[in-house]
């Protein structure tokens, strides 16, 4: 409860996990829906994802600001490990996560009258295991960071790389050549898919997206057992020279993952489904009949 209330505190972490991602829910259906109740579900699927990946950047901050205000420091004197205190980073972040998510789904069937949910087992699983996924990136980057000058600098090179060559602003799809190939090594694009297949694909559940789900479980874990490694409690203690290496290798299922999707995945032809989903009403039925 104690992490909880010093998160709600924190006006960084509440912009990225409450204000940013209503606001983004409110420009994508208003100026991109245009009106088009089919494009709802698309549309709310990649509000979901970017809600999701401002786990990263608000916990990283979040972090970086205790570190520095001395808080993390006040923890040490207690029986709390490192690990331990990350954990109940992940689990305050989600938890404040959920209101967001439950909201973002609310104003979707109340004002822009989308119809139908999708899957809910597998949206629920991928909200879960993303939003774990993406607070341990943020675990990762406020470990190997020593200011928070350079924690911003990094999230916003690692932010702009998921915002626009993911799928989350600009359809999979749409984007060149050479940036879908760089795409499919981004764990953020296989987050953003997977929730619009379950979301605007019929029959899509689960075992559908195994591959995904156990990357992006593969990375979180990677991540919390690197950034507990590279915890520091006091702000005057620095990162190791070997810190960002070390960092680097959390996104070990993601190479792996994009050479096979590069070479004969079929993430392109469900984006591509997908996005013929909210262009043409029905477009679906047609399709697989």
């Amino acid at each position: 409860m104690s992490r909880m209330r010093l998160a709600m505190r924190n006006r960084a972490f509440l912009f990225f996990s409450l204000i940013m991602p209503l606001a983004f829910l409110f420009i994508y259906m208003g100026i991109f829906g245009r009106g088009k109740v089919q494009a709802v579900p698309y549309l709310l699927a990649e509000v979901l994802a970017l809600t999701v990946m401002g786990s990263f950047w608000g916990l990283s901050v979040q972090l970086v600001t205790f570190r520095e205000q001395g808080i993390l420091r006040r923890f040490r004197v207690t029986p709390v490990g490192a690990s331990a205190m990350l954990a109940s980073s992940l689990l305050s972040n989600y938890v404040l996560t959920l209101p967001t998510i439950a909201i973002e789904f609310y104003l979707s069937r109340q004002v822009f009258n989308m119809a139908g949910l999708g899957d809910i087992l597998s949206i629920f699983v991928l909200v879960t295991v993303g939003t774990v996924t993406f607070a341990s990136l943020g675990l990762i980057v406020a470990s190997v960071t020593n200011t928070m000058q350079e924690t911003q600098i990094i999230n916003q090179i690692i932010w702009f790389v998921f915002l626009f060559i993911s799928g989350a602003t600009i359809p999979f799809p749409m984007l060149p050549g050479i940036a879908q190939k760089v795409a499919l090594f981004l764990p953020a694009t296989y987050l953003v898919s997977g929730l619009q297949r379950v979301m605007s694909e019929r029959n899509t559940g689960i075992m559908d997206l195994g591959v995904y789900l156990a990357s992006l479980v593969g990375c979180a874990l990677i991540a919390f057992v690197i950034s507990a490694q590279l915890f520091r409690w006091e702000p005057e203690a620095k990162a190791p020279r070997r810190a960002k290496l070390l960092a680097a290798s959390a996104i070990i299922p993601f190479l792996l993952l994009g050479i096979w999707e590069n070479l004969n995945g079929d993430l392109r032809n469900h984006a591509m489904k997908d996005l013929q989903s909210i262009r043409e009403p029905y477009s679906l039925e047609r399709i697989e009949r």
